[in-house]
């Protein structure tokens, strides 16, 4: 038994027979007064989809959007039908009755809760048409989308830190140095230094030295400051393009079975 958690899934709804033949799909769905427990269902097999036939729910199931019923296609469709209206009179509740063998529940007991199209009124709710997805709440369905909002926050990208070590290289520099070295120079004598020249003895052994002298290169090493280095930061600004996906809902009208101007749908026609 299908209970009523489903019936709002059950409108417009295909309907299969116990053959795994297509009868056509749901148009009405009757529930009981006292359990609201769906009980019937019209089922649109029409070729113009002005009449629907009625099917009961015993023994029926519903499963992935579609409803089977215990009964063949041929037989639901040779079941007495009724107006698009819905309305039954004595005669054609007695006939349903006789048909499928029922005598313990009247249709008539019953009540159409939903109905398939909206052209037959509003619904329980007081609205036209109804929501097939969930519980009828107003007219209008509500369109969402996602919108994208785009910021800058702060994160911590790396660290950088001054290291001072000693690094030795290799200095050259030309200096001028200067030595004495040895000459040896020869004078005739004369009047000028006749006389240095006899003051000696005549013959004599002597000695004369002459000490001579050079410049050294010498070193030495100092330190000074040269220069102070700091670390400081700055803000650079350039632009960076967002790729991002949005999700946004659309609404379609779905007219596939809208009477067309000769009173006929494709779906009628497949049937």
């Amino acid at each position: 038994m299908i209970d009523s958690n489903s019936i709002n899934d059950l409108i417009g709804a295909d309907v299969y027979g116990s053959g795994e033949a297509k009868i056509g799909t749901v148009g009405q769905v009757y529930v009981d007064n006292d359990t609201q427990a769906p009980t019937w269902v019209t089922i649109r097999t029409g070729l113009f989809g002005s009449s629907e036939t009625f099917a009961p729910l015993t023994d029926a199931n519903f499963d992935a959007g579609i409803v089977r019923v215990a009964y063949e296609k041929a037989f639901v469709k040779d079941a007495p039908r009724v107006e698009a209206d819905g309305a039954l009179s004595d005669e054609e509740e007695q006939a349903l009755y006789s048909y499928y063998g029922m005598t313990d529940t009247s249709v008539a007991d019953e009540q159409p809760l939903y109905d398939q199209d909206a052209d037959r009124g509003v619904n329980t709710h007081g609205t036209q048409g109804h929501d097939t997805s969930g519980p009828t709440t107003d007219d209008a369905m509500t369109r969402s989308e996602e919108r994208l909002h785009v910021g800058t926050e702060q994160v911590r990208t790396g660290r950088a830190r001054l290291r001072k070590h000693v690094v030795t290289e290799q200095v050259t520099k030309t200096v001028p140095v200067s030595h004495e070295e040895v000459t040896l120079s020869r004078e005739p004598i004369t009047d000028a230094n006749a006389a240095d020249a006899l003051a000696g003895p005549e013959l004599s052994e002597e000695e004369h030295e002459v000490v001579l002298s050079e410049e050294r290169v010498v070193t030495a090493k100092e330190t000074v400051p040269v220069e102070r280095v700091r670390l400081g930061t700055e803000t650079v600004t350039e632009q960076q393009t967002v790729d991002e996906e949005v999700a946004h809902e659309e609404i379609e009208l779905d007219d596939s079975e809208v009477r067309s101007a000769t009173g006929s749908t494709d779906r009628d026609l497949r049937s």
